[in-house]
């Protein structure tokens, strides 16, 4: 592997040698990579002239991508992906193998005007990430890959994503567009830029679109489509000029998103007849449910929900001759609602030709609610010696926001001070700054209600002939017709009424305080030859409450309420278990430096070598939902790159810009899976542990070349990931704790391959007709791993391709109209984007579905300046 990196790079700067003579006599007419502005290094430079592996989409690029979501993005951008398992609203990115997992802290910080994205931590959440909305007016997106901890903080130890709104201009313009396309799409966006005064600018603009769901349902309980797409997003932003040297930038937005969120489909069961002809000396059917007699296996939840779901949704999906993109859902009242909105102010004073000062002042607001089932099924209820519950429904585990709450809310405050500075001779620049964090519960708590399946054993009744002391195992569960209002009904398998069935209320709050002092100074050893230091020293303090109060159901809407930690203690309210319990509350603080170190060398404008060398850091976090918090620590990542950027220049201009990589991890936080131990009413559930070391290795490219109307642009990412050590970690109630990554093998979400392919041509028409451009984009994604192989044979997602067309003609007939049509995904591949590593737990297998083709027709009016 190391050898192919080598080999590449080394023929890379062979080229560097030709690409001066292929441009020494020929004319500038604006190479690719000229005008690409970026701000990876928080000051405005061209993408060649930084030393950092990045991929850059503008406005254009993105609109005929038609990305909206986070997830969307991660389809074009080679080394970055998406975990969207609970819906693309709430996707968290990973790049080059760096992922973020339930309560943990992002890898991969998201920026929107040089403000990381607000906190949000929860079994579900989204916030971190890319929200809706964000993806319209813009300059550019910029996906920076690689530890930066320095000149951006917060646990940027995978990269960060960068969206770059448009500024007011002094110029006063505007345009309206609207999109409509199959499945019932429509969306509506409007720009408007007025310039009041000279020193006085305002950009006004929206964004709406809905869609019908890809995914349909077919079980007639709740809605008929899943993975739709309703929101609703506005921003405002003033640039006033208090002075020639004082600029001050204020930009605010709000979105809002309802959708019936996401919905996996059933590929796999763990019984005889629906296993996908799964090898049995390595996955062995669970344990029947029987007895406790020597020599038997002990039953489980899967021993139980597997065969229910072979007979019935499996049964029905086979009857009907369901396709693809239908699924069986059997929750009533799904829902998916976001809210966000955020201020940020920059305040930029250029004391003097040589130093600016600049201010970075942000709050932010996050709301989610959601009602899902983390299954992904529709279970009723066997036949009983109770006839009145038989054919009840029923879910394994289902997630719903408390009464009166969300799952997640959180406010986010930030500051960050710089003073950008050069030397007069022009040799050295600099950045010195501090940064403050805090986010603070929006209300007293967060909270959630689950509804719980479990097994357990009971002593064998008289009369079977079993030997005293033998138990048998029952399924209790509840049948909820309004979770909200606590109105179910307490069932089991014994038919007894003396089982109690579980429901459970966890309530959580969090406050983080993060603080943070760096500096990074570049200095020109010669004219050519440049070497770059930074540090960054972090604080992070997290505190957290949590409490879980367990309702058992006795009888319909009848329930006894105690604490988790404590079932001496009742419970009331959930409150009860918070402040009742000492161990209700958990703290963290962790204190890291992190550095960088990088060379690099111009033999040409156009040319340009580099190698870095950086230190990154995650802090650790707390999980309250658990019944006692549960923390972990910290985790670095030592980072080493070596990379070379060429730009060409005349009639065939562009970029060539390649990158090699490795990777070594330290006290890496993994994700675990937990599979109750045989009597424990404890539910399946994952921990977060620091118990792994990792290696992630591999190379990148990032290229565009044009030649008179035509050009063509490549992304192409080799990653090589495995992870080295794990300690095994034990939680009371459960087995001891698996790995979502087998030692030795990838990490999650961390394809080997992953190839982007943009030609596009002009047609050679008259300017009276206006242009028009023909364009394709195709990206391949190989095989990547989502649980490991001792957990389901059913961890790893196949590998897909995508083709996607856009036709673009602008300046229709001279006038300020743009049409365009588009076709994504145009071969109508079915692929997975997620699979859900129940083999165990559960014994269902489920998977996250990929959008199918969708096509449409954009047209878009310009006025005024931006009619030119």
């Amino acid at each position: 592997m190391r050898a192919s990196i080598t080999c590449a790079l080394v023929a890379t700067t062979a080229l560097t040698w030709v690409a001066p003579a292929m441009a020494q006599d020929a004319s500038d007419n604006g190479a690719g990579a000229g005008d690409i502005i970026v701000t990876a290094r928080r000051t405005e430079e061209r993408l060649q002239d930084v030393p950092i592996s990045m991929t850059v989409f503008n406005q254009e690029q993105v609109t005929a991508r038609n990305i909206v979501s986070g997830n969307d993005l991660a389809t074009y951008t080679p080394s970055l992906s998406a975990n969207s398992r609970f819906g693309a609203e709430t996707a968290a990115f990973a790049i080059r193998g760096f992922t973020q997992e339930n309560f943990t802290s992002p890898s991969v910080a998201t920026y929107f005007a040089d403000v990381i994205g607000p906190r949000a931590n929860g079994g579900t959440a989204g916030g971190n990430g890319a929200g809706v909305g964000q993806f319209f007016d813009l300059q550019n997106v910029q996906v920076l890959k690689g530890p930066q901890g320095t000149l951006f903080g917060r646990n940027t130890t995978g990269g960060a994503v960068l969206i770059v709104p448009q500024k007011p201009t002094d110029e006063l313009g505007g345009y309206i567009e609207g999109s409509i396309g199959n499945f019932d799409m429509y969306r509506l966006q409007g720009v408007l830029n007025v310039p009041l005064a000279d020193t006085f600018k305002v950009r006004l603009g929206f964004e709406r679109q809905k869609r019908d769901g890809f995914v349909r349902n077919r079980s007639g309980i709740g809605p008929a489509d899943y993975d739709d797409v309703d929101y609703w997003a506005i921003r405002g932003a003033i640039v006033a000029d208090l002075t020639p040297d004082l600029e001050n930038y204020l930009i605010a937005r709000y979105s809002e998103s309802t959708t019936n969120g996401t919905f996996g489909k059933i590929i796999a069961v763990n019984a005889v007849g629906c296993d996908a002809g799964v090898d049995r000396s390595r996955y062995p059917l669970p344990g029947s449910p029987q007895v406790n007699l020597p020599g038997q296996t002990l039953a489980s939840t899967a021993s139980f929900l597997a065969p229910l779901a072979c007979a019935g949704t499996v049964a029905r999906q086979r009857a009907r001759g369901d396709g693809f993109w239908d699924v069986e859902s059997g929750n009533a009242d799904p829902f998916l609602k976001i809210k966000q909105w955020g201020v940020t102010n920059t305040t930029t004073w250029r004391v003097s030709d040589t130093v600016t000062l600049k201010n970075i002042a942000s709050y932010q607001q996050f709301r989610q609610k959601q009602s899902l089932l983390i299954g992904n099924d529709n279970y009723t209820f066997p036949a009983s010696p109770n006839p009145a519950w038989t054919g009840l429904p029923f879910t394994w585990v289902g997630v719903y926001p408390a009464q009166g709450l969300a799952n997640v809310e959180q406010a986010t405050f930030t500051e960050e001070f710089q003073i950008q500075g050069k030397s007069g001779d022009g040799r050295l620049d600099y950045v010195l700054g501090g940064y403050y964090e805090r986010a603070d519960p929006l209300s007293p708590f967060q909270g959630t209600y689950s509804n719980i399946s479990y097994v357990n054993y009971s002593p064998a009744p008289a009369g079977l002939g079993l030997p005293a002391g033998t138990l048998l195992p029952f399924l209790a569960t509840l049948s909820c017709s309004n979770v909200g209002q606590l109105q179910c009904t307490p069932i089991n398998t014994f038919g007894s009424p003396q089982i109690p069935s579980l429901l459970q209320n966890s309530l959580t709050r969090y406050w983080y305080e993060n603080i943070g002092f760096f500096g990074q100074a570049t200095y020109k050893l010669t004219d050519q030859l440049s070497l770059t230091g930074g540090l960054r020293y972090t604080i992070d303090k997290t505190r957290a409450q949590g409490g879980t109060r367990q309702l058992f159901f006795f009888a319909p809407n009848q329930y006894n309420a105690v604490c988790a930690a404590n079932n001496a203690v009742p419970a009331p309210s959930g409150e009860s278990c918070v402040s009742a319990l000492p161990a209700s509350s958990a703290s963290q603080t962790t204190k890291k430096p992190t550095w960088l170190i990088n060379l690099d060398y111009k033999p040409t404008d156009d040319v340009m070598l580099y190698a870095k060398y950086a230190r990154g850091y995650r802090q650790g976090n707390i999980n309250a939902s658990n019944t006692i918090p549960q923390g972990w620590g910290p985790e670095k990542v030592e980072s080493y790159e070596i990379g070379a950027k060429l730009s060409f220049r005349g009639d065939f201009s562009g970029y060539f810009n390649i990158a090699g990589f490795y990777n070594d991890f330290s006290d890496q936080q993994l994700a675990a899976s937990l599979i109750p131990s045989p009597g424990s009413t404890a539910s399946p559930a994952q921990a977060i542990v620091n118990a792994g070391k990792s290696r992630i290795q591999g190379f990148e490219i990032d290229a565009l070349a044009s030649y008179s109307a035509f050009s063509l642009g490549v992304g192409y990412t080799y990653l090589d990931t495995q992870l080295k050590s794990f300690i095994p970690v034990n939680f009371p109630g459960y087995l001891p704790a698996t790995p979502n990554s087998d030692l030795g093998g990838p990490l999650p979400l961390s394809p080997k391959h992953k190839l982007s392919l943009t030609p596009s041509i002009r047609l050679p028409l008259d300017e009276s007709v206006g242009k028009v451009t023909i364009s394709a984009t195709y990206v391949h994604t190989s095989s990547q791993v989502t649980s490991a192989s001792a957990v389901t044979p059913f961890g790893t997602v196949p590998a897909f391709d995508l083709l996607n067309l856009n036709l673009a003609w602008n300046g229709i007939a001279g006038s300020p109209i743009d049409l365009a049509a588009f076709v994504t995904n145009v071969t109508n591949e079915k692929y997975y984007t997620f699979l859900g590593g129940g083999w165990q737990s559960t014994g269902v297998e489920y998977a996250s579905l990929g959008m199918p083709r969708m096509y449409g027709m954009r047209l878009k009016f310009r006025f005024g300046a931006m009619a030119d």
